[in-house]
């Protein structure tokens, strides 16, 4: 089978003879379309210049033996326009339609790069497209009623278009069908993640609280004297912190109140203001003094415990006489309420667990009397505002107004006034002592 070279001038007369070639080669439309857009791309420069290409096509070498016995090789033979014959490389092939595009006055070589039909590349400014064709080959029939029209072959491929285009779009229904019930179902799963973390964060604030609880003592209970206590995590969903009391009654019956504020929020400030407590308590119970208590326990926890920082206020009163006495370290001083309605802040100058020479300067002694109301606290109390002093004539007035109320009330009653504006929340204990009849 001989090549057939044909001169075109223009992409008009470029497309017509390719789409009619794959018509008689049987290609199906989209390989039709892509090889006309595919030659279109590569000549198009050339032919908008005016300077002309050579279209060359080898028809497919029918499949089985040749005429000399031989599959896939036609005779040799010799070409006038010394391009290379049907024997050499360029030679018809066994079920394949060989396309080549000639641009014999091109400056450079050709782009074959994003083809919609890739092509390869002959030596010079030569493309080659190695088409298959169908079996059997259509090219006995394709012509049967007459070669068909460029308006015939154009609908054909516009309605191939338009039928593919309409999977396409079928595809594109399912995908987003898909995508819906993958949504749902991934929405489903992180509803039910939520709930289920949701359903953690309160299992986890239940065992806080349960350790919050075990690790707050109740009031004790002494003739002649009301307790009460209330504390407010910084964060509802941590309320462990580092703002912790304790209270016991000595061998001699005076009650000791121990305050701590330690440095942090969390479990492991927790640890640490309960190694206060319990510090406090053993060397209380074995009998030092007051005055020593603050350096002794800083002594004590210092050897294992090097990053505690904790502020603390120590109280003693005898339930019988109304004795107060007062030992401080860093700690906000108590507020004294009287009966009549006045207060005072009984103020010790010390120095904290982990600070510098830390230790109470002093003792202060003083006088609960019946009616009379102690309020301890810790910082987070009365530093809602950036003014501490703000704080401490705010928290006068509050327990003024709320002195006459059961003792069970009061602290969560001076608690909620107090932080009706807060600027930087913090752990909050608020405990309330009044002395009664006995």
């Amino acid at each position: 089978m001989k090549p057939q070279i044909t001169t075109l001038h223009s992409l008009a007369g470029l497309r017509s003879a390719l789409r009619r070639l794959a018509h008689r080669a049987g290609l199906s439309v989209e390989l039709r379309y892509r090889l006309a857009l595919s030659a279109t791309r590569v000549a198009g420069a050339e032919l908008a210049a005016g300077r002309p290409v050579l279209l060359e096509t080898v028809p497919p070498q029918p499949r089985g033996p040749g005429a000399d016995g031989r599959a896939g090789r036609g005779t040799a033979g010799d070409r006038p326009d010394g391009l290379e014959g049907p024997q050499g490389p360029g030679g018809p092939e066994e079920g394949r339609l060989i396309v080549r595009l000639h641009l014999p006055h091109a400056p450079r070589r050709p782009s074959l790069e994003g083809l919609p039909l890739p092509a390869e590349r002959l030596p010079g400014t030569t493309a080659v497209w190695r088409v298959p064709v169908p079996l059997p080959s259509a090219g006995g029939d394709a012509d049967r009623d007459g070669p068909p029209g460029l308006v015939d072959l154009l609908e054909e491929e516009l309605s191939a278009a338009v039928d593919r285009a309409d999977e396409l779009a079928e595809d594109h229904q399912r995908l987003k069908h898909e995508l819906a019930e993958t949504n749902s179902g991934v929405l489903a799963l992180y509803v039910q993640l939520e709930e289920r973390d949701e359903q953690l964060r309160q299992a986890h604030g239940r065992i806080l609280r349960q350790l919050e609880d075990a690790l707050r003592p109740p009031p004790v209970r002494v003739p002649g004297l009301e307790m009460a206590v209330h504390y407010e995590p910084a964060e509802k969903h941590a309320p462990t912190g580092g703002d912790l009391y304790d209270w016991f009654v000595l061998p001699d019956g005076t009650v000791h109140i121990t305050v701590v504020d330690a440095l942090g929020h969390g479990l492991t400030s927790t640890r640490s203001a309960l190694n206060v407590t319990h510090a406090v308590r053993t060397l209380a119970l074995e009998g030092h003094p007051l005055d020593s208590l603050v350096a002794r326990t800083d002594e004590v926890l210092a050897t294992f415990d090097h990053e505690l920082m904790a502020t603390v206020q120590l109280v003693r009163l005898d339930p019988a006489g109304g004795n107060l006495v007062l030992a401080n370290g860093s700690h906000p001083p108590a507020l004294l309420v009287r009966a009549n309605g006045e207060s005072s802040l009984l103020e010790v100058r010390g120095r904290g667990i982990g600070f510098p020479l830390p230790g109470s300067e002093r003792l202060l002694h003083d006088r609960l009397d019946p009616g009379d109301l102690l309020v301890l606290y810790t910082d987070g109390l009365t530093e809602s505002r950036r003014d501490p002093r703000e704080g401490e004539q705010r928290l006068a007035l509050a327990a003024r107004r709320h002195r006459h109320r059961p003792i069970e009330d009061i602290p969560a009653a001076i608690a909620a006034e107090m932080h009706t504006v807060i600027l930087h929340p913090d752990d909050t204990v608020a405990l309330t002592v009044r002395r009664v009849s006995g």
